[in-house]
């Protein structure tokens, strides 16, 4: 056994059994005659034919010990060591946010430099799938969980049957790792699924396409993830190849019906060791050759359609083992229907955004359901939020320095956080770090990410708040109050011509488009008759203000009237005939609701109001009538 000691203190231990983990180990710097001949360790330099070793703090044991939760000094909210078997992105994100709470992670993965390992508690170098260094290392923690779910179960079977905590269970690792069980353990329990059959022969995948008709999805039942192990058929002269880039049938292989989906949708589901489940909103994921490229979160689909998926998400999870972050990927269908894709016993690609847009990150959460602490909320801070996963567009310095420039342009957009994580190495598709972009509308953030990416023009999004509308150019002598005031406040707003009756398509698409776009409150003005703000309400779950404006008959009673005979169920807000300062006024307090800015500039104003009255009035009552109206 060997032990480097550097400043620092940076050791490790090496045995000569080939699956021996390695240890790295940072420590106050410790005088050499501690360590004696008896223990078997000598101050020699390692071997250049010995990989460096990864630092991490720990106490320094002899790899026969273990390094027990209850004898080191723990001051957050658990006094339990997490060890995680795997150090990737997912890792790293676990020991960013266990920092937050004290929580001490332990990882186990081959890399010496794989991304968790400069911020985890200590960093066992060896594989997660080979059965002696997963139980060496689990001696050394206090409860087991998974960053990747293609690791030894067996091993893990055999740690729980020996009191080991392992969350979530064996059971549950198994059943995900082997795509064709997850689909038969899920068919069991009701869950909506494309249809799908095992295949082991030519003839076999021929009655698969003669049943399921083409293109044919095939799958290979282990090892695929990110694209990987998934091939098409488009029909039956395609089988063999496809077969063939699968590894052949004796891979393992089932093919799935196609399933006609309009789009891809995910729900992040947390399980405390108490059964208790929390759903996060739904997303949407978009894919780039395979690869999750872009998450919308919230997805922007009909409520009902959100239900239907965080049901189908929830009724997963109830029936799998054990405490963790799941990630239940689907397809939503032409037909509205909601079908099962896979899920992610651990963090997900689709749960990046959470650092950013939820109150409780997939991360924290994750380590809160393990260690068994209270669930946190799932809930969004934010309105709207899109990740963007960097993904290596060139092969080594070429593709570094092609990400390295889309970062610094993405430090220059509002509400954007990059995330890096530290590989090493440059692939072409490889996950290389993810950029989230917040703001108080998907068309905001979506304006952003464009812009980011230099697919428009612009060099930015307007986030336009408010839309001012009117039904002719001449109403605009009364609705410019509004934008008055709402320019007085610093309110992003656009003022537009949409008749009701003359340019009626363009009123529905204004209507249809406005919460998506990003506008938060609609004032709409109209005279005689005054369709439009009722109109617009009908369309959109925006809130709108009419503004009734007075015409050449009835002195504008007759618009009044007409916005506030609205019907049940469509709810305009309506201000005094020609009052547009009231309006924009109405809009600023309701913008205010969810922006501190606003309600203390709307506060100041009430302020202002109150002064100017009591000047006024300081005035009068100092210099008299006669003076007062003569000045």
């Amino acid at each position: 056994m060997l032990l480097q000691l550097q400043q620092g203190v940076l050791c490790s231990l090496h045995t000569s059994n080939k699956h021996a983990p390695f240890f790295s180990i940072k420590s106050s710097l410790m005088d050499s005659t501690n360590f004696t001949s008896s223990s078997s360790v000598s101050l020699k330099s390692v071997k250049s034919n010995i990989h460096p070793f990864i630092s991490c703090k720990a106490s320094i044991e002899s790899p026969n010990s273990s390094i027990k939760s209850e004898n080191l000094p723990v001051h957050g909210v658990s006094e339990k060591i997490v060890g995680v078997l795997g150090g990737g992105q997912l890792g790293r994100m676990l020991c960013q946010a266990a920092s937050e709470l004290a929580i001490k992670v332990a990882i186990l993965d081959p890399s010496q430099n794989c991304p968790a390992s400069s911020l985890a508690y200590y960093h066992m170098v060896g594989s997660f799938d080979d059965s002696a260094t997963v139980e060496e290392f689990a001696k050394r923690c206090g409860v087991l969980t998974v960053e990747i779910e293609h690791v030894d179960v067996a091993t893990l079977d055999k740690l729980e049957q020996q009191g080991v905590d392992c969350e979530p269970k064996a059971s549950t690792i198994r059943i995900i790792q082997d795509k064709y069980l997850q689909k038969l353990h899920f068919s069991r329990h009701g869950i909506p699924l494309p249809e799908f059959m095992e295949i082991d022969s030519v003839e076999s995948a021929r009655r698969a396409g003669e049943l399921f008709g083409y293109p044919l999805m095939i799958k290979s039942k282990r090892l695929a993830y990110d694209g990987r192990g998934n091939a098409v058929a488009k029909g039956e002269e395609d089988l063999s190849s496809a077969v063939a880039a699968l590894g052949g049938y004796e891979r393992g292989l089932y093919v799935e019906k196609w399933a006609p989906f309009v789009k891809e949708l995910a729900v992040i589901v947390a399980r405390g060791r108490d059964n208790s489940i929390l759903c996060y909103p739904v997303v949407e994921t978009i894919h780039k050759e395979n690869i999750c490229h872009i998450v919308k979160a919230p997805a922007v689909v009909p409520w009902k359609v959100r239900k239907l998926a965080t049901d189908v998400a929830h009724k997963a999870v109830s029936s799998l083992e054990g405490a963790g972050v799941f990630a239940v990927e689907l397809f939503l269908t032409e037909a509205g229907e909601i079908l099962l894709n896979e899920v992610a016993p651990r963090p997900h690609n689709s749960g990046h955004h959470t650092i950013e847009s939820c109150y409780t990150s997939q991360y924290e959460q994750h380590l809160r359901a393990v260690v068994g602490l209270p669930l946190g909320d799932p809930s969004m801070k934010t309105i709207a939020a899109i990740m963007y996963n960097i993904l290596g567009e060139d092969e080594g310095e070429p593709g570094f320095l092609l990400a390295h420039e889309l970062m610094r342009r993405s430090l220059t957009v509002p509400g954007a956080s990059v995330h890096w994580y530290d590989k090493s190495e440059m692939k072409r598709q490889r996950k290389m770090g993810h950029i989230t972009i917040v703001g108080s509308s998907m068309g905001i953030v979506e304006g952003h990410l464009k812009s980011l990416l230099k697919q428009d023009k612009t060099d930015g999004a307007i986030s336009v708040r408010v839309g001012i509308i009117m039904g002719s150019d001449s109403d605009l002598p009364v609705m410019k109050d509004a934008s008055r005031i709402l320019d007085m406040f610093g309110v992003e707003h656009e003022v537009r011509i949409v008749s009701a009756h003359r340019t009626p398509e363009m009123m529905f698409s204004y209507a249809k488009s406005a919460w998506e776009r990003g506008i938060q409150v609609i004032i709409a003005g109209a005279g005689g008759a005054a369709h439009l703000p009722g109109m617009v309400a009908a369309l959109t779950p925006v809130p709108v203000i009419g503004v009734p404006v007075r015409g050449s008959s009835m002195d504008g009673l007759d618009s009044l009237l007409s916005i506030v005979q609205m019907p049940r169920g469509v709810p305009v807000a309506t201000v005094a005939i020609n009052n547009a300062t009231n309006a924009g006024l109405l809009a600023v307090r309701m913008l205010g609701v969810g922006d501190s800015d606003l309600k203390s500039r709307m506060a100041q104003y009430l302020e202002d109001a109150r002064d100017e009255v009591l000047v006024k009035a300081d005035r009068l009552h100092k210099d008299g009538w006669e003076v007062y109206l003569n000045n």
